[in-house]
Parts: structure tokens; C-alpha cells; sequence
């Protein structure tokens, strides 16, 4: 006997998008309020207008929506059959979990008095845990419905920011640019959701999931874009100044190196030098991913540059050798490839800043060490200049003291993310959240309406609302 579920989104969806917005419309009426920087009563007579902090990150902020909405969109688009899924739900992602995300950071970090202060700089950070849960979908992306990926962010968003609490404010690790936090922890929470979606039928590839002419093509101008914009993201959350000048120029520095590191190894590992597109529209990215745990150090620039040079490059071998190793021998289906452009360059990255944390001497910093690393400042009564104090006053670390701090931070996102991940896949896996079956699986026509889809269609043929026996014990 089996029961009989449907790939049909009809009221499921409607009701959890509803039952979501009204949820959050309730929350915002009753405890959100504006921050000092956005409520007029509280600004000053005299207040300048062009000090307002808008001015300061609005650009920013503009520039990692392109990244997120566009350019993560359109890198995702490069399965020939999948394109108008993969960015019509990185649209809805990136809303869902900027929405939640907004929320849950707002009463972790923002709340008191009774209300959550919200300002444009919550939408910024917010912004992070969206960028976070589209990476771990693309562990999955084609193998899943809809309803498993908001079911999905729901659970990642509170674990994303409970590891970054833990990472950021409790082990006080520096980690500007998101290496650990959000590259680490988005690609083995997204590991681990495969993991327990893993699908044996699955294991030696779909017909369907390979890429065509167009879809490579906007898939690199994805890229493109990503790379043009990367630098924003990286220098978003750094101090104005010195800090966020060198995170500029570290990243771009990095992603040169890694963009032309990725066509020569592209070509070296192809029998007839032929350059294979995924490398390319991967690969020419690993620096940024890598840049963001030492983007404000003093590195030099020849660090930045030896950096891009070592992500291209593992991220290139990742797909050559690590990726079929992982599908069929451990059963990590990785659909985009996150572990070859967010794993491997990340845990590089962390490696990198705890390497640069021992060797950099503390006198390449002058007064700005504090700045970069505020739990190495003395405590007060050891303070003898105002320009050495900092939020991390009262722990005084040594160097090395502080990478061992790093490598905690670094663990803890790599443990917390891979279980959490498995826990939420397994969640995923109830059989009313209408997941594909495996020979329907990456095609846009299963769940959007296609124009011009031909009557022979496998699925133009079949009902609107597939029925799909499952057994009981699912």
C-alpha cells in the first residue's frame, strides 16, 4: 500500500509565502521601529544631513543587490533546461531569507527597549544571510522543489546567525569579508543538506543537468559581474579609512590573480588546451571568496596576489578531481560546485589569516593594530594613546593567541554548518514538500509555466498536479 503525494504547488506554496509575510507583518507592526540614523525625531537641530549614514553605504549596499539579485542569478543559470528556475528562485531566496534574516538579526543584535531598530544597515547585513542560504542551495539546485528550499532558509538563517554570534562575538575572530562565516559555513551546511537528500539514482549524473551555448554564456556574464562587484562586498562591513582601502585593493589584486590563474590551468589540464567553462565561470571568483578573512590586513599586495594565484588553482583541481570523488564515493552531490568555489578557497582564506596573524610583525599596523584586531587591544589602565583604544579593550590577546581563536571560529562554523545542514536535510526530506522525482528533476517545465513547451514534452503530457507514488515509510 502506498499513499500518494503531488509535485503540485498549488496552496502549499501560496499558504507558507502568506503565512510567512503575515507572520513578519504582525512582528514589524508590534516591535520594529527606526534606528537613530532613520527616525527624524531624534535627529539634532543642527544635524548635517550629508553625515547621515546612508551616504556611507548606499552604494555599497546598491552594489551587493546587483551581486546577489543579478550576478548569483545568472552564474546559477548554466543547466540548458533549469535556467528560469535557478534565477526565478534565487529571486525568491534572496527576498525569503533577507526578510527572516532581517528579523532574526534585528532581535539577536538590534533589539532593546522593547523594539527591534531597523535602519538600512540591518537590510546590508541581512543581505549576508541571503547570499549565504543561495549558496547552499546551489548544492541542491535542480533536485528540490521550492517549498524544501524556503524550508531550508528558515532553518539556516537563525543557525547562520547563531555561528556568526559565536565566531564573531564570542571567540572574537576577524573575519571581514565573510571567509569563515558565510563561504565556510554556506558550503558545508549546503554539504550536508545534500547529504541527507542524497539520491543513488542521481550518482552518475542527468541528462539534463548539462549546460548548453546560452546558458554557459549567461552564466559567465553571472560571473562577470559577481567579479566586477566582489571588492563592494568585501569592503562593506570594514572600517572607513585605511582598512577598507586596503580591503579594496586586496580583492581586486586577488581576483586578477585568480581570473588569468584560471584560464592558464583551465587550459593546461585539457588534452588540446581547450578552456572548460566551469573553471572559468568558477574559478576566476576563488580569490574574492578567499580575500575576505585578511582583506584589512597588511598583507601586501604580493600576499593578495599569491592568494588568488593558490584558490584558482584548488578551486580548478576541486572540480578535476575532488567533486567526482565526492559524489560517488561519499555521497556529496554537488550540483554548482560550492565546495570547489566557497570550500576549499575558504578554508584557504582562514588558513591564510591565522598564517598572517603569527608572521605579520605588529609594527606594519602602527596605531591601526587595534583597529584590524580589537581583542588584542590592553585593557584601560594599559592604554596610554586614545588611538589604540577599540571595542576589544579589555582582552589584550598576543598573536597568537588570536589565531588560535581563528581556528576556533573556523571549526565551529565548519562543524555547526555540516550537522545543521544534515539535520535540516533531513527535514527536506518529508513527502508533502512536492520534491521531484529523479527523472523530472532539472527541468524548468516541472514547476513554471513555459512558453512554447512542445506537446511531446514528457512533462506537457503528463497532469498538472504529477502524482507520485511514495511509500509509506518515507
Amino acid at each position: 500500500m502506498s499513499k500518494v503525494f503531488s509535485t503540485s504547488l498549488r496552496c502549499r506554496l501560496p499558504i507558507l509565502l502568506f503565512f510567512f509575510q503575515g507572520t513578519l507583518l504582525v512582528l514589524f507592526v508590534l516591535f520594529a521601529t527606526y534606528d537613530e540614523h532613520t527616525d527624524a525625531a531624534s535627529q539634532p537641530p543642527d544635524a548635517d544631513p550629508s553625515a547621515n549614514q546612508l551616504y556611507g553605504i548606499f552604494s555599497l549596499f546598491q552594489d551587493i543587490q546587483l551581486m546577489l539579485l543579478v550576478g548569483l542569478g545568472l552564474l546559477l543559470a548554466f543547466m540548458r533546461g533549469y535556467g528560469i528556475s535557478a534565477v526565478a528562485y534565487n529571486f525568491l531566496l534572496a527576498n525569503f531569507a533577507t526578510q527572516w534574516g532581517l528579523v532574526v538579526q534585528g532581535f539577536v543584535h538590534y533589539y532593546h527597549q522593547g523594539k527591534v531598530h531597523l535602519g538600512l544597515y540591518n537590510v546590508l547585513t541581512a543581505e549576508f544571510a541571503a547570499i549565504t542560504v543561495v549558496i547552499s542551495a546551489g548544492a541542491i539546485l535542480g533536485r528540490t522543489s521550492s517549498l524544501q528550499l524556503l524550508l531550508m532558509a528558515l532553518c539556516e538563517v537563525p543557525l547562520y546567525v547563531a555561528c556568526e554570534w559565536l565566531t564573531m562575538s564570542h571567540f572574537r575572530a576577524v573575519d571581514v569579508g565573510g571567509t569563515i562565516t558565510l563561504h565556510v559555513f554556506a558550503c558545508y551546511f549546503g554539504l550536508g543538506v545534500s547529504f541527507a537528500l542524497y539520491r543513488p539514482g542521481l550518482r552518475r549524473g542527468h541528462p539534463k543537468e548539462n549546460p548548453s551555448y546560452l546558458s554557459d554564456l549567461l552564466s559567465l556574464v553571472g560571473t562577470m559581474i559577481l567579479w566586477v562587484f566582489w571588492p563592494s562586498f568585501i569592503a562593506s562591513l570594514v572600517q572607513e579609512g585605511d582598512a577598507q582601502h586596503r580591503a579594496v585593493l586586496h580583492t581586486w589584486m586577488t581576483l586578477s590573480a585568480s581570473a588569468l590563474t584560471s584560464f592558464a590551468t583551465s587550459s593546461l589540464l585539457e588534452k588540446k588546451g581547450k578552456l572548460t567553462m566551469s573553471h572559468l565561470q568558477n574559478a576566476t571568483l576563488a580569490g574574492g571568496v578567499a580575500i575576505g578573512a585578511v582583506a584589512d590586513m597588511a598583507i601586501t599586495p604580493a600576499g593578495a596576489f599569491a592568494l588568488g594565484i593558490l584558490s584558482s588553482l584548488a578551486c580548478i583541481l576541486g572540480f578535476k578531481y575532488v567533486t567526482p570523488f565526492l559524489a560517488t564515493k561519499i555521497r556529496f552531490q554537488d550540483q554548482c560546485g560550492i565546495h570547489n568555489l566557497h570550500g576549499l578557497p575558504g578554508l584557504i582564506g582562514a588558513v591564510g589569516g591565522m598564517v598572517a596573524i603569527l608572521l605579520i610583525p605588529d609594527e606594519n599596523y602602527g596605531l591601526r593594530l587595534y583597529q584590524v584586531f580589537p581583542p588584542r587591544a590592553p585593557p584601560l589602565d594599559n592604554v596610554t594613546t586614545v588611538e589604540v583604544t577599540s571595542a576589544g579593550q579589555e582582552l589584550g590577546r598576543t598573536a597568537s593567541q588570536q589565531a588560535l581563536y581563528q581556528a576556533a571560529g573556523l571549526g565551529s562554523s565548519f562543524v555547526l554548518s555540516l550537522m545543521g545542514g544534515y539535520l535540516t536535510g533531513l527535514v527536506m526530506r518529508l513527502p508533502f514538500l512536492a520534491q521531484p522525482p529523479d527523472e523530472l528533476c532539472f527541468d524548468d517545465s516541472l514547476y513554471f509555466k513555459i512558453q512554447g513547451l512542445t506537446e511531446t514534452s514528457p512533462i506537457g503530457q503528463a497532469s498538472e498536479d504529477l502524482q507520485l507514488p511514495l511509500k509509506e515509510n518515507v
